[in-house]
């Protein structure tokens, strides 16, 4: 194996190697979890017009009098009266403010009576909503590589929006190699495991906004390794292959890998677990060899292949972070950084992260309830309870 690289370098030989896609107009409908290619500015004010912000009575300002009431204004039913001194338009939380009225008088402080309404003495604007007061026409609301969540499709469709411009999701090939390797549901011959690494790192490519654009099982043999990543590089925008980047004699992948015209950019990270990561490029497409172990196929993915996913989309590839406090001793490796899966706990004396239990790269469980991964450097010695350390979100 080369010289093994810390997991930021790994990190930045990846990011500098991302091209960017291209992009792509979908309707509101499908806009969900994807990234904006442009800056969304509203072209109206938001809202539209001065409108009440309580049911009540449209008023121009003054002392408490006696009102006569001449009309209604409801929420898309404007009243088509002016509103002049001794005279009030009943209206709704909503509705326009009349043409003379500049306040609006809650209704229950007020009190009717055959055709007329007493209110209390009013200040011009009470509860009075001012056109473009959530957002002026020209406003930016939503910057490129933003993220569209329920919120930002709201204000998209707050300023007119029924289309957005956005990033062409990344098309994601995953490649599970291992002739133990068996499907749910059937019968475990000698020797079989049931596959995972699929399913999860399929789940793991839809979270971060990626389209999964197959899952093929390769056998542990040099032919069919070469067509199955061959097929892959020619379709997919990324090619994730877990297991076979190991030295042993039937790990056909990178030798395969660079057969095929993908240059190598890394291999081997220093890292636990994870180690015998693989990262290449052919023609703008990416190849990442992931361990085979399901743990280390997960947390690789996570801190490499992920952050590519994103800057693919011209997201921010940044993973969010936290200070937390250990919950417990963690034995430090001497060679290696450690991303150890822990779960989260809010206290009055901030996060504690605790493990999850058990961290060997073969326990897959030890992801159930993860909130994230606390990275641990090397070192002798411990990381102890009590010490401040750096934890990835998942």
């Amino acid at each position: 194996m080369s010289e093994l690289i810390s997991i930021a370098e790994a990190r930045r030989r990846v990011l500098d190697s991302v091209p960017r896609l291209g992009d792509e107009t979908v309707v509101l409908d499908d806009a969900l979890g994807r990234v904006l290619a442009e800056d969304v500015r509203s072209a109206i004010d938001v809202p539209p017009f001065d409108s009440s912000g309580m049911d009540g009575y449209a008023v121009v300002a003054g002392p408490d009098a006696e009102l006569e009431v001449v009309g209604e204004a409801r929420a898309g039913h404007p009243a088509d009266i002016r509103v002049e001194p001794g005279a009030t338009v009943r209206i709704s939380t909503g509705g326009k403010l009349p043409e003379g009225a500049d306040a609006v008088v809650p209704v229950e402080r007020t009190t009717a009576s055959n055709g007329t309404v007493r209110v209390p003495e009013t200040s011009p604007g009470q509860n009075v909503r001012r056109a473009g007061e959530d957002v002026p026409a020209g406003t930016v609301v939503l910057a490129a590589g933003t993220t569209a969540g329920p919120a930002e499709l709201g204000v998209a469709a707050s300023v007119g929006r029924a289309e957005l411009r956005v990033a062409r999701q990344p098309r994601v090939a995953i490649l599970v190699t291992g002739d133990e390797l068996t499907p749910p549901g059937e019968p475990l011959p000698p020797g079989g495991i049931y596959s995972s690494n699929g399913f999860a790192l399929a789940g793991q490519v839809e979270r971060a906004g990626a389209k999964l654009a197959g899952r093929t099982s390769v056998p542990d043999d040099p032919d069919g390794t070469r067509r199955a990543i061959g097929a892959a590089l020619d379709r997919a925008d990324v090619v994730v292959v877990s297991g076979g980047v190991s030295v042993g004699p039937h790990d056909h992948v990178k030798r395969t890998l660079r057969d095929l015209g993908v240059e190598e950019r890394f291999w081997g990270v220093s890292l636990r677990p994870g180690k015998p990561t693989w990262f290449g490029v052919r023609d703008g497409t990416l190849a990442f060899g992931l361990p085979g172990n399901p743990v280390s196929a997960m947390v690789t993915f996570q801190l490499f292949t992920r952050p590519a996913l994103a800057a693919l989309q011209g997201a921010p590839p940044e993973a969010r972070h936290v200070i937390a406090t250990l919950g417990e001793a963690v034995p430090r490796n001497p060679q290696r950084e450690q991303a150890v899966r822990v779960r989260l706990s809010q206290t009055d004396d901030g996060l504690i992260a605790r493990p999850t239990g058990e961290q060997g790269s073969h326990m897959l469980t030890s992801m159930l309830g993860a909130d994230g991964l606390a990275l641990i450097s090397a070192g002798e010695g411990a990381a102890e309870a009590g010490g401040r350390v750096e934890v990835e979100l998942l």
